[in-house]
Order: C-alpha cells, then structure tokens, then sequence
C-alpha cells in the first residue's frame, strides 16, 4: 500500500484549527496534469480547438442577422427572437437608460374631472333651528365643529352645481337636468339612454305580434359565450344585424373580433326551438301621450321618435341647479358622482367653505363671533365684553358669580351652583346618603330653590351680555378679560405720511388671512384651560351629535362685526 493518505480520510484536529495552522498539503493532487504554453483562451474559444461559428452582431446585438440560428447552428427559441428583435436590443454591460425602454408603462394618470363647480350648502331648517338654540343658550360653539357636523350625515346639505363659462360666454361643460326624476346629466345622450331605461313605460307600450315563423330547417344556432343571447343561425339573414347590434349594446369596450370568437354554435334541439319561437313574434312599440296613435317596428325608430318629439321638453340645459343631499348621492352620471365625492373629501379635510358659509347664515340670525387664541373662531349669541365691577354698578348675585369664576380656573355652572347656591338637602344633611338617580323622582330632580333660581338668572345675564363666555365643548365658564391699551398714535410731520398712513389702516382692517372668517381685534391673555370632553346638548342639527373639545388654551378674542 502506498503511504499517502486516501483523499477520503479526515484528520479532524486539523479540521478544527484555523486555516493558517493547518499546514501545507503533503502532496500536490494535481502534478500529473501537465499545462501547455497555448496563451490564454479568448472569449469564445471552447475546449477541444473547436470554435464557435463567426457572428455578425448587428447595432441591435446580441444576436445574429442572417437565420435564428446563425451560420449552421442551431435555431434560436421563439422567446430569445422576440426578446431580441425589440428596439435597443438586450442588456449589454451595464444598466440600460431608462429612455431605452419601450416597454415601459408610464403611471396612469386619473382622469380630468368635469369643468363644473360644487358647493356643498348647510341646510337652512337646520341651521335656523341651531341658531335658535344658540341664542337660547349663549354657548359658544367652534365653528368648524359645526362645519364637520354637517358634512357627516347628506341630510344636513344641499348641494349647489354651477356651470363654469369660458371667456366667449358658452359653458366649459354643459348640465342638462331632466324634469321628469330632477336628475342631472353631462350630455343629451346620457339623458336619453337614463330615460329609455328608467321610464320607458312612461312613453311607449311594448306589444308581441304573432307573425309566421323563419322558413327552413335548422339544426344549430349561434350563442353568446358571455350574455347567453341566441343569435339564430350563422347563414340567416339577420344573424350578422343581431350580432353587431349585441356587441354595441353591451361589449362595446371589446374588438369585435374577439367578441366574435366569444360566439359558440349550439346544437341543442331546445336552443333551437326557443329562438323558432322567439322569430315566431315580432315587437312593436305603440307612442303613448301623443294626439295620434303611432306604432314603430324597433327600438331605433323609438329612440329618434323621442329625441324628436319629448326630449326638448324633458331635458334642458341649465346653469345652475341645487339638489338635496340625499338626492345628490343617487346621482347616475358617474363623472357627477366622481365630482361630487372629491369636493365633499376637501372639505372633510378642511371644511373652510362650508365655514364661510355657516359664519354668512349665523350672521344673517344675529349672531356674533370671536376667536379664541386668534385661531379657533367661535359662534355665540354675543362678544366677549369686559365686565368693569368697579366702574359699573351691579347687584352682589353677579359680582359673587365674577369673582367666583376669576378665582376658580376651570370652573363649570355644575360647580358654581354647588358653591355658591347649595340644595337645601345637601346643605342642611351634608352626611345624608346619596339617593340613587333612578330613584329620584322626576318633580324632585326639576325643583331648585330661589337661591338657585336667582343665580340662574344673574348668569344668564352675564353670558347673553358677552361678560361670561360658556364653551360647549367642555363646559368651562371664562370672563371676558379687559382689553389691552392701544399704543398712542405717532405724529405725523408731512400730509403725504398721514395720508398713506390712513391707507395702510384701512388695508389691514379690511384684509384677513384665509383662515379668519373675521377680523380679530387684539386682547388679552387668559390662563390656559385644557377643554375636557362633552357634547353639544340638544344639538338642533337632525340629532345630538359629539363634538371633539380643544385641547389648547382659551382665551376669547373679540371680533368686531358678524358675517363674512
């Protein structure tokens, strides 16, 4: 035997030292394969001295121009033809331009939304109906909550659609409004087909006569592979009308060609029998509300029947036109729907026309509105008014209620009336056990004492005043600080000064940012209040509906005029 080691035999100390300890291998494996002193192999050389058949790489590479398979080789896959017979040819070396690809599918960009402007109106019973309830109150309500109250639900709002004219006068995008169901349409046609669809029945009377049925024996019939329609036999006369006339019916969208190839022959003997029988009556269709009597054989007769007789005095075109909200979601047209729901989703987002809105018909209640931190504007029956106790005479009801709030950050009417006018029950037996609330009789919840009563009405003065300011977000009662002194006026050396001076007064009164609904005056600073959660009671928009409190300060700012 000889005394090398088989290939096969391990040494497993070895194979566990790192590779520098191992050692060199006693014995080269390879020394009985001697080398040649042929230079390197070139690219395309094979072993044995075979060489692959030239090829003529064209601008396209990648592959040969005279066959599939070049000069006697073997012919290329149908794959690696296509592949390579594309403009710009394969990868070659690095990564191709991006302006090389003819193959690239660009994104689809979304389609241009009808030349028409949307405004979504708030409900005018509702909003009287809110605005009464906040002269009742005096609660001060954020607007844009309102504004998000309304959007929620399509009871509470009418929907405006305005056509939008070009320079010349005609309208970008023209609205038709069909009478009969107060739909709206982009086009005449559309009006048509929703009409010959919906209320047909309305204008024609559909009538079978019996007529002699199609002469000839027939063994197969013609089928639509997709709807199930019989089309009759290939080689009847009216085969290729009733087959175009399905395919611009209802796949419209395929080639014809393909919707042809969709067409199977059917051999079935009850197939056959059904469409005999279907041949066997044909249809007419009696003109109803006409003065005279009129039968038409097809429905292409009915069609030009009504555009020229009823359409001009169901359709028309319009510039304007206001539907409910309700009836504004049954919409048909699907461009009007698309519209509709992408307006209606900016002002979800931000409800800022819907606000403008809100502050023009609250105004025109009288109503008045401030802002709070000069950012969330708020409705209420009246301003922050600051309340002087010193320089104006008042009964000690309402100071007791002034000084109380002043000293009480956070306080709510629940807490003044338990500080300031007890029950007399808690009063007189502090230690007395509390009685359930649903054993608590109706008359003894609603009874309050005089002390309670005057109370009552001393704060309803003082909010309906604008002295206190009652936020329904969170219930928290705030006085109206007193304004900050304006700083004395500089003198003016030249008229050309006062004059512009005067200019610029009247811009910044009359300019507003686009967020403020209103001018705001400044005022003074209050503590900061974090609002808690609560509702708005006895919400008069269709139902009680919760509103987010303000999680940021507030101090009320008064905001000189109402409305917009």
């Amino acid at each position: 035997m000889s005394g090398t080691p088989p290939e096969s035999e391990f040494d497993l100390e070895k194979l566990f030292l790192p590779a520098w300890a191992q050692g060199s291998p006693a014995v080269n494996k390879y020394a009985s394969f001697a080398g040649d002193d042929r230079p390197p192999r070139e690219h395309g050389d094979r072993p044995g001295g075979r060489r692959p058949p030239r090829r003529d790489f064209g601008q396209q590479g990648g592959r040969p121009r005279g066959g599939p398979g070049g000069e006697g080789g073997r012919p290329g896959r149908p794959q690696d033809r296509d592949r390579h017979s594309r403009p710009g040819g394969p990868r070659q070396g690095g990564p191709r331009e991006r302006s090389d690809a003819p193959f690239r599918r660009d994104e689809a960009a979304p389609l241009p939304l009808p030349q028409l402007t949307v405004t979504i109106l708030p409900d005018e019973k509702g909003i009287e109906s809110l605005a009464r309830q906040i002269r009742i109150t005096g609660r001060a309500y954020p607007l844009f909550d309102i504004a998000q109250l309304i959007l929620q639900k399509p009871e509470r709002q009418q929907i405006r659609i305005d056509v939008i004219k070009k320079p010349d006068g005609t309208p970008a995008q023209p609205l038709f409004l069909c009478a009969l169901d107060d739909t709206l349409w982009l086009s005449e046609d559309e009006a048509v087909n929703h009409l010959l669809s919906r209320h047909f029945n309305t204008f024609y009377q559909t009538e079978r006569i019996a007529t002699d049925p199609p002469r000839g024996t027939y063994t197969f019939v013609g089928q639509c592979g997709m709807s199930g329609t019989i089309l009759g036999p290939p080689n009847h006369h009216d085969y290729q009308n009733q087959l175009r006339k399905l395919h611009a019916e209802r796949f419209a969208r395929m080639p014809f060609e393909a919707f042809k190839n969709r067409v199977k022959i059917v051999k079935d003997e009850a197939v056959v029998k059904k469409w005999i029988e279907d041949q066997s009556f044909k249809t007419e269709f009696t003109c109803l509300n006409v003065p005279e009597a009129l039968k038409l054989p097809s429905r292409e007769e009915v069609e030009k029947h009504f555009r020229a007789v009823h359409l001009g005095n169901i359709v028309k075109p319009v510039e304007s036109h206001t539907l409910s909200g309700p009836a504004a979601r049954q919409l048909r047209s699907p461009e009007l729907q698309r519209l509709l729901r992408t307006t209606w989703e900016e002002q979800r987002r931000f409800p800022l026309k819907v606000a403008t809105t809100l502050s023009q018909q609250f105004a025109g209640h009288g109503l008045q509105f401030f802002k709070v931190n000069r950012t969330v504007t708020h409705v209420s029956a009246a301003r922050p008014h600051f309340l002087d106790l010193d320089a104006t005479p008042v009964s000690e009801g309402v100071k007791r209620i002034v000084d109380f709030i002043n000293t009480h950050p956070r306080c709510t009417r629940r807490k003044l009336i338990e500080a300031l006018a007890p029950t007399p029950a808690a009063a007189a037996a502090p230690s007395a056990p509390a009685v359930p609330a649903d054993a608590a009789t109706p008359a003894a919840v609603a009874e309050a004492s005089p002390e309670q009563t005057a109370l009552a009405g001393d704060l309803h003065w003082l909010i309906h005043e604008g002295h206190v300011i009652e936020f329904a977000t969170n219930g928290i009662l705030e006085t109206a600080k007193k304004p900050l002194p304006r700083p004395p006026r500089p003198e003016k050396k030249h008229e050309t000064a006062a004059v512009s001076g005067v200019a610029l007064a009247a811009s910044t009164e009359t300019a507003a940012p686009v967020g403020d609904l209103l001018p705001a005056s400044p005022a003074e600073s209050a503590p900061a209040i974090p609002a808690t959660e609560a509702t708005i009671p006895n919400l008069p928009v269709h139902e009680e509906e919760a509103l987010t409190p303000s999680t940021e300060a507030q101090t009320p700012e008064t905001v000189p005029g109402g409305g917009s």
